[in-house]
């Protein structure tokens, strides 16, 4: 399917939003022409406010790597987005995410067995991603895990991903040429 909003070049930024397409490209350390980025700039208000979030929670210490790509793969599978599933799979896999989880979120089925970390916040995850609640049980077992800021940073790391993936979805993002990973199955 074609992209459905043109992509924005800094030539075609009116002069008023141009320190803000400057900002998102400092942050992304390239123009946004590719991905969310690219669309969110219609707004470029918004998108800096955006990608200033994205920005805090990739330099958050709060949670490991491993912790905050797994947030963004059960968002974006959540949400069916081959972009931002194509670009954070294989970022999840680098970070120490098995190839066996990787691949069940993926396809939508059992999980492997887990660390008991890693159970708790998959499990709380996709419970919230398919219910939009939490319960009592799963709450306090991701709270375990990862302290009151810990799990507000991994709940909010999921609600960027997900605002990300609607865009995407509803923009139609062209996957990259050089894809990494297999398409959703959707």
């Amino acid at each position: 399917m074609a992209r459905r909003i043109p992509i924005v070049t800094r030539e075609e930024v009116a002069p008023e939003h141009l320190a803000a397409y400057d900002e998102i490209a400092g942050i992304r350390g390239r123009p946004p022409v590719v991905g969310p980025s690219s669309v969110m700039v219609h707004s470029p208000e918004m998108a800096v406010r955006a990608n200033r979030l994205s920005e805090f929670l990739g330099e958050s210490d709060e949670m490991p790597e491993r912790t905050k790509r797994l947030a963004a793969l059960i968002s974006a599978r959540s949400m069916d987005c081959q972009y931002v599933w194509n670009a954070q799979a294989g970022a999840a896999r680098r970070a120490g995410v098995s190839d066996a989880l990787v691949d069940a979120i993926r396809d939508k089925t059992q999980l492997p067995a887990m660390s008991a970390e890693d159970s708790a916040l998959v499990t709380y995850a996709m419970e919230l991603t398919a219910t939009n609640q939490v319960s009592d049980e799963m709450f306090a077992a991701a709270r375990d895990q990862l302290g009151v800021k810990g799990l507000v940073e991994f709940t909010t790391n999921m609600g960027y991903y997900r605002m990300i993936s609607l865009n995407a979805n509803a923009c139609t993002i062209e996957l990259p040429e050089d894809m990494t990973e297999p398409l959703l199955p959707i």
